[in-house]
């Protein structure tokens, strides 16, 4: 049994949408981290925070693959009901909310709808981003040296990222990252604003 304190922060953490949304495609699933990115259309980044957060909570876990990445999953599900007690006895349904109720069913019906549109729009999206990746793979294997740029090159085509934010997503270490970033710069691959690594514009001059 959670106490007063437990609750109120899982009811903080669901207070968040993105962290609910992850926690249903968990539900699904174990997934790595820019599977979530590209699932849920967040970036890479706002993914590793939400995560952090709820394995500090032990609500996620994880468990490495033969890439050493990370696969989270749900460690403990998470089931609330809430309910709101009145003094008085609810009055009977008027007309009125009668009205209101069919109202909002032909709304529900409408999102449903829209919904399985977005849903096939998304999955045709997701279908053409495998098939990028694919192609940016094949096409690394003649350009770069090894395959942890080209894991840093897909990860960046996500968002702009930090150092700690790249060795999060490739699982490698902090040093092997490093050197590679400098690699890739010099071949003008990439650029660095600040702390930030980002790809170079194609359009940009050597």
């Amino acid at each position: 049994m959670l106490d007063q304190v437990e609750i109120a922060r899982i009811l903080d953490i669901l207070g968040n949408r993105n962290r609910r949304r992850i926690i249903d495609l968990l539900r699904q699933k174990p997934c790595f981290v820019t599977e979530i990115s590209d699932r849920l259309m967040l970036s890479p980044k706002a993914v590793i925070e939400h995560l952090q957060i709820m394995e500090r909570e032990e609500i996620l876990s994880f468990r490495m693959d033969e890439r050493r990445r990370k696969y989270y999953y749900l460690a403990n599900d998470i089931d609330v009901m809430i309910r709101l007690l009145k003094r008085e006895q609810l009055q009977t349904a008027t007309r009125d909310e009668s009205n209101r109720l069919r109202s909002a069913l032909f709304q529900l019906r409408r999102m449903i709808e829209l919904r399985e549109e977005l849903a096939e729009k998304l999955k045709n999206t997701e279908q053409a981003i495998d098939g990028q990746i694919r192609d940016i793979t094949n096409l690394a294997q003649a350009a770069l040296d090894n395959p942890l740029q080209t894991d840093i090159l897909i990860s960046l085509a996500h968002c702009d990222l930090t150092l700690d934010d790249l060795c999060e997503l490739t699982e490698a270490p902090r040093d092997a990252v490093s050197d590679n970033l400098e690699i890739l710069r010099k071949k003008h691959m990439i650029e660095q604003a600040g702390e930030t690594f980002r790809l170079r514009d194609t359009h940009a001059g050597f």
